[in-house]
């Protein structure tokens, strides 16, 4: 068999009741009345999942990700199809699945290894390599309930990686972990994929996906939008974050739609993920009604690839004339520290206007920043002497997340050129 997992035809349906009352009714309804409404988790869906290598599925939230894992593993049943599973599987689902929490951390390794079928004294021989890696010290002999959700973390995927699967599920479990020991469980995986076992890897981490995925599935409501390399996955996944996404059917009717003039639309931020209280002030005289960011391929995208340039774009309206305006840009940590910025004053660009005036500033920058999660300040300013006069402020309106394959030491990539030579 050239396949890990082969999946035909899969769907799962819920069924969705109102109050809890009619479900006993209709379990006894003798004209078999229904009073449920479906609710179809997941469409129709087949495909092969190849053995050996890291399988990366991804979509946003409710996109069913997790109930395709579930029924892969067996939690769930599905509502049509077949699944047929060649090796062993050993999962990572929701924090904490499979174990009990008034156990110690010892009790949940042998509790495990007895649901995957191993004996007492196969258990014996793993439990020294587990403790090992999951590096716990004396906790593992504390009850589980008493961990935080690092040390939950480590002691799952100790277990779930000591256990000889053939093929290792995991689904954002690794998220909760610190970044030494997310480091190690992915040399794991690079160890997983030498020796030919197969990883079915979900996560909204964008980096790991180009890192370590060979190839990648695209799920969004239910449905399998794409499959191929993880490059071009990634790329659809940031169309559908930013509601650019069209479905084939839906881009063929537009197609063969009559044509008619439309005056274009500013609505870059409809398109972002925003914070819903940023902190905003100022008498709006000049007023910023739109802003967006734009990825190295032009798309508007909350996700920009580390070592890519990309755009943060402003839009802004003069109620009445000004000389000399200054438009801003400052990125800061999600703890509120800045990290860098400009404005045109420093760039000398020139800003004046008359009432009615609407202009756009692009910024373009090489994105240097480690990857990870930033926020994005904007603000129309003015000298007035030594002072600063706000006409509008937006502090920390929209998240900037940084993704790519290489991190290095502290915020920014030094860019460093490295050569070894032999003395």
């Amino acid at each position: 068999m050239d396949y890990a997992v082969k999946i035909e035809n899969v769907s799962k349906t819920y069924f969705l009741y109102n109050k809890p009352s009619d479900r006993l009714k209709e379990a006894l309804s003798i004209t078999r009345k229904s009073y449920h409404r479906d609710f179809h988790a997941l469409s129709p869906l087949s495909l092969e999942i190849p053995k050996g290598g890291c399988f990366g599925i991804i979509g946003v939230n409710g996109s069913g990700k997790s109930t395709l894992l579930k029924m892969i593993t067996g939690v769930l049943h599905p509502t049509t199809g077949n699944i047929d599973i060649h090796g062993r599987v050993s999962a990572l689902l929701e924090l904490g699945a499979g174990f009990n929490m008034e156990y110690t951390g010892i009790e949940n390794v042998y509790l495990n290894g007895t649901v995957m079928g191993y004996s007492k004294a196969e258990m014996d021989a793993r439990l020294p390599d587990i403790l090992a890696f999951a590096d716990i010290g004396d906790f593992v002999n504390q009850p589980v309930k008493t961990y935080s959700s690092g040390m939950f973390a480590r002691l799952a995927f100790a277990v779930a990686i000591n256990v000889d699967p053939d093929i290792l599920i995991v689904d954002e479990a690794l998220s909760v972990g610190d970044i030494y020991f997310q480091s190690k469980c992915f040399k794991k995986f690079d160890e997983f994929k030498a020796s030919g076992k197969t990883i079915i890897f979900v996560t909204h981490d964008m980096g790991s996906v180009l890192r370590y995925c060979d190839s990648v599935m695209v799920l969004n409501k239910g449905e399998k939008v794409g499959i191929g390399n993880p490059h071009d996955m990634v790329d659809l996944y940031k169309k559908i974050l930013a509601n650019q996404y069209v479905e084939e059917a839906e881009k063929k009717e537009e197609a063969e739609a009559p044509k008619e003039e439309k005056a274009p639309v500013v609505n870059w931020k409809s398109h972002m993920a925003l914070n819903p209280k940023p902190v905003e002030y100022g008498e709006k005289k000049i007023e910023i009604i739109d802003f967006g960011i734009f990825d190295h391929k032009g798309q508007l995208s909350n996700t920009v690839m580390k070592g890519q340039e990309f755009d943060f774009k402003v839009a802004f309206k003069f109620h009445e004339a000004a000389k000399d305006v200054i438009s801003t840009l400052t990125i800061k940590t999600m703890k509120g520290e800045s990290l860098c910025g400009t404005n045109t004053f420093l760039e000398n660009v020139s800003i004046s206007g008359e009432a009615g005036d609407v202009y756009e500033v692009r910024f373009r920058q090489k994105c240097t920043l480690q990857p990870g999660q930033y926020l994005i300040s904007t603000s129309i300013t003015k000298y007035v002497g030594e002072e600063v006069f706000v006409f509008h402020r937006l502090y920390d309106v929209v998240s900037l997340d940084v993704i790519g394959t290489k991190s290095t030491v502290g915020f920014f990539d030094p860019e460093s050129k490295v050569e070894l030579v032999k003395r």
